[in-house]
């Protein structure tokens, strides 16, 4: 499906730019398809066959997608590799993907060893242009094409690299097709420049690319991210739909320099890949005067669930949406049964979408895959009005002599607090609770620090005593993962120890409402 779209492209799109490197050399959507082939033949004549894997560790660049491309051409499987993510933990990633073959940069090889069990290595020097790209592997020609088998795979899409054992999410043509379908439907044409971050092993840049080629969209490409250079690139190039994940945008309304851009022809916000709270959707609506919509899904479930811009307002700030079409959810418990409405269990999504698999682990299959769905990990409820609303992770929840508290819920009461910028809640292990609730918190720029006594007075409004904090830690900034994602171990590592910024919860320490209310 994807080489077949590549070719399609170019034949629509000719010489228009389908990709444009962070140095400001672009590739038209006819180049690509021209040095895919190249690539792909270069490829074949190393030794690479259909169904074997190629694992990419290379810089967010126009390369990453040329091989792509070109191992879609051979019947391989693409597995991007992050190389944001520490040596460590590349190996452990790589490790868990057994490649025949790895595509790196000398450099980037260097840092996760080249000299790895698993998979031969093909260095490839960073482009300065596109005449010079890929040099090293291109070849004259091109290879046969092949029919398009809707359950071949065609790529991996890794889950874990930072915690636990990594993953590998197999996704076949068959679900590819379908995500584009419901991205972008049949037609073609009608996009425009979008803007593409450092995180292109995500599930997104990986499985939604030939959405973005039907649409004969370019992709601004750039190894790194910052919200002054994000907003710098949006004003210049007249991006009208700004797509990120809730970190991303929350930095951009942070900028000092915010108002000094000329973002007149932004129509729309989309945002996934982690919650928003409420006070993060109202302030980019006000501050950027655009519809929003949020998303939610998992690596393995592939699509999920959203809201659309001409919901109430509410939908947005309260929940993730209703499920996209084609797409089912349900909610269960412990043991896989469903819920009705209003109880909390895990989300559980079925779709056409939905991974064949993870890549060489069967039981991990097994305890993913339920029926005609993907356990999703995350927990929720559906509401009143048909919307998910989600409560956290299965694995962040906090027991408080008892009770279950769900951080999501918490955070998104003190990231209302007028003199907070962000919030998190993590779990600190005690001696008579069992674990207690710790806020996180980011001043806002310009207000004071808040003390626990006033966010515990601000939330006891909204969220039952044992779901209050009991203790508060100040920082400039929240820690963030490779993938840009609210770094939840490096929290617990922070708060382990009780600390002496706020000292114990008022009405007697830590076991302040403690009694044992029923959730």
């Amino acid at each position: 499906m994807l080489s077949q779209t590549v070719t399609e492209a170019a034949q629509r799109f000719g010489s228009r730019p389908a990709l444009v490197a962070e140095e400001g050399w672009s590739l038209g959507f006819d180049d690509l398809a021209r040095l895919s082939d190249e690539v792909a033949a270069g490829l074949a004549e190393r030794g690479v066959h259909q169904g074997d894997v190629v694992a990419l560790v290379l810089p967010a660049s126009p390369e990453h997608f040329v091989v792509y491309a070109a191992v879609a051409k051979l019947g391989g499987i693409t597995a991007a590799v992050n190389p944001r993510l520490s040596p460590v933990e590349q190996r452990k990633v790589l490790a868990s993907l057994f490649p025949r073959w790895i595509v790196s940069t000398p450099a980037l090889a260097e840092t996760f060893g080249a000299t790895l069990d698993t998979g031969r290595v093909v260095l490839v020097e960073p482009a300065t242009s596109a005449t010079s790209m890929l040099e090293e592997v291109r070849a004259c020609g091109g290879v046969p094409p092949l029919a398009d088998e809707p359950d071949r795979p065609v790529v991996i899409v890794c889950t874990s690299g930072t915690t636990g054992t990594p993953k590998g999410a197999v996704f076949a043509s068959r679900q590819l097709e379908f995500i584009t379908e419901t991205d972008v439907g049949p037609a073609w044409g009608g996009g425009g420049p979008v803007l593409a971050g450092p995180a292109l092993a995500h599930l997104g840049p990986m499985t939604k690319w030939a959405g973005n080629l039907r649409r004969g969209a370019t992709l601004y490409v750039s190894g790194s991210w910052t919200a002054a250079g994000a907003l710098r690139q949006m004003a210049e190039l007249g991006v009208t739909v700004l797509g990120g994940v809730p970190t991303q945008l929350a930095l951009m309304l942070r900028e000092p320099d915010l108002g000094r851009y000329d973002l007149s022809r932004l129509r729309a916000i989309v945002i996934g890949g982690g919650p928003a709270p409420p006070a993060l959707v109202r302030e980019a609506r006000q501050q950027f005067n655009v519809p929003l919509a949020v998303r939610f899904s998992c690596t393995e479930a592939g699509i999920g669930t959203g809201t659309a811009f001409d919901d109430p307002l509410e939908d947005a700030e309260l929940s993730v949406g209703r499920p996209q079409p084609g797409v089912s959810l349900r909610i269960v418990d412990a043991h896989g049964d469903p819920l009705p409405p209003g109880e909390v269990g895990e989300v559980v999504l079925s779709s056409p979408a939905v991974m064949s698999g993870y890549w060489r682990a069967p039981e991990a299959t097994a305890a993913a895959l339920v029926d005609d769905g993907v356990r999703t990990g995350d927990l929720g409820w559906v509401d009143e009005r048909g919307r998910l609303r989600l409560a956290g992770r299965a694995t962040e929840r906090i027991v408080r002599g008892g009770n279950n508290i769900h951080p999501i819920e918490v955070e998104a009461v003190l990231s209302d607090h007028p003199d907070v910028a962000a919030a998190a809640l993590v779990g600190r292990a005690d001696p008579v609770m069992g674990e207690v609730g710790v806020a996180v918190v980011v001043p806002r720029s310009g207000c004071p620090a808040p003390t626990l006594d006033r966010l515990r007075s601000f939330a006891a409004e909204r969220l039952a005593r044992y779901k209050l904090p009991d203790d508060l830690l100040v920082v400039d900034r929240l820690p963030l993962t490779a993938m840009d994602k609210v770094d939840r171990r490096a929290l617990e590592d922070m708060v382990a120890s009780p600390s002496s910024t706020s000292g114990p919860g008022p009405e007697g320490g830590p076991g302040a409402g403690a009694e044992p209310d029923a959730e």
